[in-house]
């Protein structure tokens, strides 16, 4: 499943296909920006890597490498050590082959800017509704987790000093203050943070591990599992690749959308390698019984000093996954004008309102749903599935319609293609159902409560 066993897809629509289909006019095909050769605010400025600050690429890792890396050694125990790697790096060249389909998808309709914009291509605008809709609520539901692992963090460090509701608007605040900028070029100096913070978190908590060594020191290369504790560790790992929802805006601001594969490789090279080794190590040395997140099992010092550093990812994260939101309806609302392109009242007070509304949503999500992580795996297994993995198949299918059995290259392909629609629909069918379960079984109703939620 290589990515260059993908072909190359046909050139972008002409002049007259673009009149055919769209009644004279090819509104439909411009670039989501519009003309910005003299834009008071310029969109498309991110480099793929050789700039200061590293720009789409480093954007990409901090959006994807965050927390939920701290959750793959308890998946690991789960699952068995071998099964784990299995999945973790075969889950992570198929999210390379999916993110390459992504950006050949990208290059075919240029005007794409979002999932919502690929569901009108397919089906029209009953697409463009549903798939601008997931990929709203799942940026949302994720923006949510984040601000719920901020108030986790706080009560870790400050040993629940106030109510947890505070924390969590505290978490709010300084989300919607670090979306305010309306250029990814702007958040990617913000990327860099967010990255050594993770590594730097994580090698702490290796570190410690190795040291204190909780665990047993017995590791099991496969264990006998239910299909509903096995499927959840799975859905752990299924969201250590949930990225994918953004990279068509990405793509939209990239200086030179051809570039894209190379972010994508650094992204999945990093991102799969970090995966690998930390969950290794730390399940090595944690044992079986490994804490998610696996800072839970280290000592309590080591687990503030761990999350302290932590604080830069758990909130720079968000505010990636929270930009991409406010620019879906930034962009659906002044696209064809130039307003977004302003830097007056109406333009940066839309902008402005439209971080506080999402953010507030998502607070209020993070505080009143009492099972959060149960519903977080939910609506991993509904949308992550899809995003990252069965819609991929399905845009390669759209792209080459016409030509599956044109060659055996393409014969192969479209299998490969078939495979992974059907990849999607089972980790989005048996997610559901363990997640579902999980959310059944679980007694939990502490909606809007200032209880310590770090236990």
């Amino acid at each position: 499943m290589a990515p260059n066993h993908v072909d190359h897809v046909e050139d972008p629509p002409s002049d007259r296909e673009k009149k055919q289909d769209h009644g004279g006019t090819s509104p439909t095909y411009e670039d989501p920006f519009g003309d910005e050769e003299f834009a008071e605010v310029k969109y498309r400025t991110l480099r793929w890597w050789y700039a200061l600050p590293p720009q789409c690429g480093m954007i990409m890792i901090a959006e994807t490498i965050s927390l939920g890396i701290l959750s793959l050694p308890s998946a690991m125990a789960a699952l068995g050590l071998v099964p784990a790697v299995i999945l973790i790096i075969g889950l992570g060249l198929v999210a390379t082959y999916t993110g390459y389909v992504i950006g050949q998808f990208k290059l075919r309709y240029p005007h794409v800017h979002s999932m919502g914009d690929a569901g009108e291509v397919m089906l029209g605008p009953f697409g463009r509704e549903v798939m601008g809709t997931a990929q709203l609520l799942f940026l949302i539901f994720i923006m949510g987790s984040h601000i719920l692992t901020f108030s986790v963090m706080m009560n870790t460090v400050t040993e629940h000093g106030t109510c947890s509701i505070v924390f969590g608007v505290v978490g709010l605040i300084l989300s919607f203050i670090c979306t305010l900028p309306r250029t990814l070029k702007k958040v990617s100096w913000l990327s860099i943070c967010s990255f050594i913070s993770i590594i730097a978190s994580v090698l702490i908590t290796m570190i410690a591990i190795g040291i204190q060594r909780p665990g047993d020191g017995h590791v099991d290369a496969t264990v006998d599992t239910s299909l509903y504790k096995g499927f959840l560790a799975v859905t752990n790992i299924v969201f250590a690749y949930a990225g994918h929802v953004a990279f068509f805006g990405f793509i939209s601001e990239m200086e030179t959308p051809t570039d894209y594969p190379k972010t994508l490789y650094m992204l999945q090279f990093t991102d799969t390698t970090m995966y690998t080794i930390a969950a290794l190590v730390i399940y090595r040395y944690g044992g079986k019984d490994v804490a998610s997140p696996a800072l839970g099992s280290t000592s309590p010092l080591v687990s503030k000093i761990a999350y302290g550093i932590a604080i830069p990812t758990i909130v720079i994260a968000g505010v990636i996954n929270g930009h991409v939101a406010c620019k879906y309806i930034y962009v659906r609302i002044f696209r064809g004008t130039d307003r977004m392109h302003k830097r007056n009242l109406v333009s940066l007070g839309s902008w402005m309102l439209i971080g506080l509304v999402l953010w507030t949503i998502a607070w209020i999500i993070a505080e009143a749903i009492p099972v959060f992580s149960n519903l977080l795996s939910l609506i991993t297994a509904l949308f992550a599935s899809w995003f990252t993995y069965g819609m991929s198949g399905i845009f390669w299918l759209f792209l080459n319609r016409g030509k599956y059995t044109s060659s055996p290259r393409k014969i192969f392909l479209t299998v490969v293609n078939l495979i992974i629609v059907g990849i999607g629909g089972c980790l989005c069918g048996l997610g559901l159902y363990v997640s579902g379960k999980a959310i059944h079984d679980d007694p939990s109703n502490a909606s809007f409560s200032c209880a310590n939620n770090a236990g």
